[in-house]
C-alpha cells in the first residue's frame, strides 16, 4: 500500500510540472538511469538511500529491494506517462520518456556460453527496464534467472506499461567484455541483482584494455560500441525513436595542472569525433531511428559519488577562483562542427 501511494505521490508531482512548465516544456525524461539509483541505492549501498545486504550498510536487502525499486520504477512511469498521454499531450504537443544507462557487451569469446553470458548481461541492464515498456514484461532471462524474487505485472499493468515510450534515452559512454561465470565462488550465492545474471562484465581481455581508459575508472573508449548499441536497440525494439541524452569523458582534476593546459582536451575531441562517426553510421548505413544527442556535459559539475573529481564539462570551471568558466578546446571544436552540420 505504501509503494502505491508513493506512485501516485509522484504522479501528482508530475502533473504539477506538466501544469506549471509543460507550454514551455516539450521533452519530458520522466526517470533518469533507473538502473544506476536502484542497484547503487539498494544493491551496493554506494549512494542513496544506502540499501544493502553487506556490512557497508546498515539496513537493506541486495536479493530483493533493487528489483522492488526498479517495479515501482516502471509502474510509476506508466502512471505518470498515462496521464500525460491523456490530460496533456495533445494541447501542449510535447512527448515523454525514460533515459537509461545502456554499455553495450561484447562477448569475450565467440563460445556460445560466452554469447549466451552476454545477452544476459544485456537483459539485466538495458532489458530490465525497456522490454516492461515494449513488450509488458521483463526479459524471459531475468524470469529464469531471478525465479520468484522478481515482481510480477498484473495484466492491467502490462497492457498499461507497452507503448507508452515516445523515445528512449540513451546514456551511452563504454564498452565492456561479457562471459559466462563458471565459478563456484561465493558470489554465485549471493543471489543478487548483479550476481542473478550469471555472468561477468570486465573492461579486459587476455590482460589488455577494450580501449583507451579516460579518467573514471569505468570508462574505456570503445567508439564501436555507439553503432552496436543502436543496431541493437532497433533490432529487438522495432526501432523506436532514441535519443543519444548522454554521451562524453571525463578528466581528472588535477589541482596542480595550469588553466591553459586543462583547456587543451585534444582526447575529448577525438572521443566525440569518433563516437559521433559511429552514431552517424548507424543513422545512414544501419537505419537507427535517432534523432538527437546531447554531450554530457556543458559544464564541468558534481559527478554523483565522484564530485569535482571527475572533470567531463566542455567548459572548464575554476573551483579555485570564483567558479570562473573557461572554454575548452573543444567547445571551438563543437561550434564548428555544429556550423558545418547546418551548411
Amino acid at each position: 500500500m505504501g509503494l502505491y501511494i508513493c506512485r501516485k505521490d509522484f504522479a501528482l508531482y508530475a502533473e504539477t510540472c506538466f501544469e506549471k512548465f509543460g507550454d514551455r516544456v516539450k521533452n519530458w525524461i520522466i526517470f533518469n538511469e533507473p538502473r544506476t539509483f536502484t542497484v547503487q541505492g539498494y544493491y551496493s549501498g554506494y549512494e542513496a538511500p544506502g540499501r544493502c545486504s553487506s556490512l557497508l550498510c546498515k539496513v537493506g536487502n541486495s536479493t530483493t529491494e533493487p528489483y522492488i525499486v526498479a517495479h515501482n520504477v516502471l509502474l510509476s512511469y506508466a502512471t505518470v506517462a498515462d496521464s500525460y498521454r491523456r490530460n496533456y499531450k495533445e494541447k501542449q504537443n510535447g512527448s515523454i520518456g525514460i533515459s537509461l544507462d545502456v554499455k553495450w557487451y561484447e562477448p569475450v569469446t565467440n563460445a556460445t556460453e560466452n554469447i549466451e553470458a552476454t545477452q544476459r548481461a544485456q537483459d539485466f541492464q538495458l532489458g530490465w527496464f525497456l522490454d516492461p515498456l515494449i513488450f509488458g514484461d521483463y526479459p524471459s532471462s531475468m524470469r529464469s534467472q531471478v525465479g520468484n524474487r522478481l515482481p510480477t505485472f498484473t495484466e492491467s499493468e502490462s497492457a498499461l506499461l507497452k507503448g507508452l515510450l515516445d523515445f528512449v534515452g540513451n546514456n551511452h559512454y563504454t564498452t565492456y567484455y561479457a562471459s559466462e561465470n563458471a565459478t563456484n565462488s561465493i558470489f554465485d550465492l549471493l543471489n543478487d541483482c548483479v550476481s542473478d545474471a550469471n555472468a561477468f562484465a570486465i573492461p579486459f581481455k587476455d590482460g589488455k584494455p577494450i580501449g583507451d581508459k579516460a579518467n573514471s575508472i569505468w570508462l574505456y573508449i570503445v567508439p564501436y560500441g555507439m553503432r552496436s548499441v543502436m543496431k541493437y536497440i532497433k533490432e529487438k525494439y522495432g526501432n523506436p525513436l532514441v535519443i543519444i541524452t548522454e554521451n562524453g569523458m571525463d578528466d581528472p582534476n588535477n589541482l596542480l595542472t595550469p588553466v591553459k593546459d586543462v583547456l587543451k582536451d585534444e582526447k575529448r575531441i577525438k572521443y566525440h569525433i569518433d563516437y559521433l562517426t559511429n552514431l552517424l553510421a548507424a543513422i545512414e548505413e544501419d537505419g537507427c531511428n535517432v534523432k538527437g544527442y546531447f554531450v554530457w556535459s556543458l559544464l564541468d559539475n558534481w559527478e554523483w559519488v565522484a564530485g569535482f573529481t571527475s572533470r567531463f564539462g566542455l567548459y572548464f570551471v575554476d573551483c579555485n577562483d570564483n567558479l570562473k568558466r573557461y572554454p575548452k578546446n573543444s567547445v571551438k571544436w563543437f561550434k564548428n562542427f555544429l556550423s558545418s552540420a547546418r551548411s
